[in-house]
């Protein structure tokens, strides 16, 4: 479409997730930074909480590259599995063999196994799930049950579950509170301010450009303004809003976008925010209902 035109090598506002891409705003960064010290000394459940559309997913790739050369890590993408298929994907993840015939007790005689085997050999070993709020709960009974598994000195297996706001209310279930109680850390992923939005574009016209020679300025400064506003933050409008502008341009036989181009795309994109109360306190940073 318009990537040759305006001389980008991919479209910079896709909204598959991709940890190329990764902005560090502040609430991301502060996101990642209590993920990395949380599993760095040794806990065993940590927790991150995320509106829709706030880059969960994109958190969760940039962490396990982060890892990749300090940990043997897995990712559940789709958990909404009953207890026996996590064992199940868990054991496939770390390329953990059970010989058959299965059973539930040798796939967990198998995972100990070879987990065991990675503390003997220094490694730690992570798992994080997506999505966490599809979890049925007998399947988040089951998780917390294998962070039993653990040698003296040591959790034989850390987790990470990141979900949205549904996922604390799933939680607080009774049933299950003997899980909430080993969450030693958490974090709320919500958007970004409202001055981030422009970097956020530049940082993405960067990582896409086909040279450094090419022109990535290419939102006019009242234009990213108003993709904040429309936005309210949230990465995955930004992306959607800035790819309809770009194409806008585009058809237009013209390099920079405006503030009329934000308003067409804003005019044909649902979930956008319109109205202004919102939008002047989100602009201090206080957003009415905020959760902090």
């Amino acid at each position: 479409m318009y990537a040759a035109y305006f001389s980008l090598r991919e479209m910079p506002f896709s909204i598959t997730p991709d940890s190329s891409f990764f902005y560090p705003h502040e609430g991301i960064q502060a996101a990642l930074n209590t993920l990395l010290i949380a599993l760095r000394t040794g806990e065993g459940f940590i927790k991150i909480v995320g509106e829709v559309g706030c880059g969960k997913t994109v958190l969760c790739r940039h962490l396990l590259k982060t890892l990749e050369d300090e940990c043997v890590t897995a990712y559940i993408p789709h958990p909404d599995m009953g207890p026996d298929d996590l064992l199940m994907a868990l054991v496939h993840e770390l390329a953990i063999e059970v010989p058959p015939p299965l059973s539930r007790h040798k796939v967990l005689n198998a995972l100990r196994d070879g987990l065991l085997q990675h503390a003997q050999a220094r490694r730690r070993v992570v798992i994080c799930i997506d999505e966490a709020q599809a979890m049925p709960i007998r399947t988040l009974e089951r998780l917390r049950l294998l962070s039993n598994l653990e040698t003296e000195k040591q959790k034989l297996l850390q987790i990470v579950l990141l979900g949205q706001p549904e996922l604390d209310v799933s939680l607080a279930k009774p049933e299950i509170r003997q899980l909430l109680q080993r969450i030693t850390f958490s974090e709320y992923l919500g958007p970004m301010r409202a001055e981030r939005v422009p970097a956020y574009l530049a940082h993405r016209l960067s990582v896409s450009a086909l040279s450094e020679s090419t022109d990535t300025d290419l939102f006019e400064a009242k234009a990213a303004e108003e993709i904040a506003r429309y936005s309210r933050g949230v990465p995955r409008l930004v992306n959607v809003l800035a790819h309809k502008c770009l194409i806008l341009a585009y058809g237009e036989n013209t390099h920079r976008v405006n503030v009329a181009h934000v308003r067409q795309a804003g005019a044909d994109t649902p979930g956008v925010w319109t109205q202004g109360s919102w939008w002047r306190g989100w602009q201090t940073g206080r957003p009415s209902g905020e959760v902090k």
